[in-house]
């Protein structure tokens, strides 16, 4: 046969094959999932009746949230504490060793693209048994011809070649689920990043906080000190009773003894900040400082946009991915496997005859296997695989309608808590109009001590009331923030074909 036709044939072959391996596996298709075309609570319609100045979302093209999506709100001291916790928080590191660990499953799975070779290089020497007499010898399963009772060297250096060619795309859609597996791992390190820096976000509201809870306690009980002094004062001119000076020592005694509980609540979140920058909880403190932070202004886009900005979506999306390549692993049971193999080298009884051409040696060999009966094995594991890709395509889409609700959740919870702040300021305002007077009319002797104590009280429950509600407004920004996926989005991403680069760990590694 001519070289021409061979190199025809082997073209005809190697055409055949790529067709016959394009058609195993189905073609992957991205669900469609339905989406509004916009959130609910961020319509106009949700803030009709709302208070002047109340929270409102702001316009996508005012402030599109970055990268360093706290720094939306404007604290330096937190600004810093999150650069520290994505470079030393523990769990991001595992997620980041995670990652590494399924890139290199890739490789692995790479390298069945490629033939195995081996070598098993050996050197013996032997003494024949003299009970033979001269003739031919066997020894270490040699055979050469010599006197019996002589001593036989043999020097070997063996190769060995064996190589499966992926004709039906098993490697190549193996290669494929390990590389779309890589991705989900990617995902959900930014996923893990995000919630991280979202729960320091929030530790370090809860704890500014704690730090005005105590400010108004610290003021409450100066004030409360200040009231038994006026009280003792009255009794010693005969214009109150003992009886005054009992009830306000309780309630000075009461408020103090609840005042050091918040105390434990800072310490609680002030470890759990040394702990998500990975740090001992005992070489790590945060100075006082009051709660003042404006809840700002988050802009929220259309809810389409969502799907390329969550990674927990971006994960389940590469999860049907993965689970539909797997399909084509599977698949490519059904067809048989060729094995090839080579083998050569030389031996010789003496080492300097070793690599002579009489003492080369080689063999070729090829087979072929197909199961012909296995009870129904290959076809249950790919109904198994392909109800998995649809239990995928489930979870994907619960997966989207988890993040509008929590979307609409939040951007409800932020209104909502904007409107009853106002509505608390004004109570505020009027407890402490009530506590002037009970306290003039008290000090020119019109009412009991008792009205004074019960001023006292409304403020001071007020006023904690006004805290709780700016703390719970401030860590609901947070999570709005965090449904909305922070500030990342697909494009940041790794695609399939660079998980495995240099450049692509450095990028996940320091963000």
């Amino acid at each position: 046969m001519s070289t021409s036709c061979q190199s025809t044939l082997i073209a005809l072959a190697t055409t055949a094959v790529a067709l016959i391996a394009g058609c195993v596996g189905p073609r992957y298709v991205k669900p469609e999932v339905g989406t509004p075309s916009a959130f609910k609570e961020s319509s106009p319609a949700a803030y009709v009746g709302a208070d002047a100045g109340a929270w409102q979302p702001a316009l996508p093209q005012d402030a599109a949230l970055k990268g360093k999506w706290w720094e939306v709100f404007g604290e330096p001291e937190l600004d810093a504490l999150e650069e520290q916790l994505n470079i030393d928080n523990q769990n991001i590191a595992q997620f980041f060793q995670n990652f590494m660990a399924a890139r290199e499953l890739v490789n692995i799975a790479r390298a069945s693209y490629f033939p195995t070779l081996t070598t098993t290089p050996s050197a013996s020497r032997s003494h024949s048994s003299g009970a033979f007499g001269s003739g031919t010898v066997v020894s270490s399963g040699t055979t050469s011809s010599g006197s019996a009772g002589t001593n036989l060297n043999v020097f070997s250096m063996p190769f060995g070649v064996s190589w499966q060619p992926d004709l039906f795309g098993r490697i190549r859609n193996t290669v494929r689920e390990y590389r779309y597996a890589a991705q989900v791992s990617a995902a959900d390190l930014e996923n893990e990043r995000l919630t991280e820096q979202a729960s320091l976000a929030e530790f370090y509201f809860q704890l500014r906080g704690q730090d005005a809870l105590q400010d108004i306690y610290y003021k409450t009980i100066e004030a409360l000190k200040k009231s038994l002094e006026l009280t003792r004062a009255l009794v010693e001119t005969g214009i109150d009773s003992p009886e005054a000076v009992a009830q306000a020592e309780v309630t000075l005694a009461n408020t103090e003894a609840t005042a050091v509980g918040v105390a434990t609540n800072r310490a609680i979140y002030e470890h759990a900040i040394a702990m998500l920058i990975g740090k001992p909880a005992a070489e790590f403190s945060m100075p006082v400082k009051v709660l003042t932070t404006p809840v700002p202004t988050v802009p929220v886009d259309i809810p389409s946009k969502l799907l390329q900005r969550r990674p927990d979506i971006a994960a389940a999306e590469r999860i049907m991915a993965e689970a539909n390549a797997l399909i084509g692993v599977e698949t490519a049971a059904y067809f048989p496997t060729l094995n090839l193999t080579a083998s050569g080298g030389w031996q010789a009884s003496a080492i300097s005859n070793l690599f002579t051409a009489p003492a080369r040696f080689w063999s070729l060999g090829a087979s072929a296997s197909e199961t012909l009966f296995d009870g129904g094995l290959r076809r249950a594991t790919l109904r198994q695989y392909t109800a998995q890709f649809n239990a995928d395509i489930a979870a994907y889409r619960q997966t989207v309608l988890t993040a509008f609700e929590q979307v609409e959740d939040y951007i409800a919870s932020v209104r909502i808590l904007s409107q009853q702040i106002e509505r608390q300021k004004t109570a505020v305002a009027a407890a402490q109009r009530f506590l002037d007077l009970a306290t003039s009319r008290y000090q020119t002797g019109i009412d009991p001590y008792l009205n004074v104590i019960t001023a006292e009280t409304t403020l001071l429950s007020d006023q904690l009331t006004e805290v709780t509600l700016r703390v719970n407004e401030m860590t609901a920004a947070v999570q709005l923030v965090q449904a909305l996926g922070g500030g990342w989005d697909t494009s940041q991403l790794p695609s399939a074909d660079e998980v495995t680069t240099r450049k692509v760990a450095d990028r996940l590694a320091k963000p």
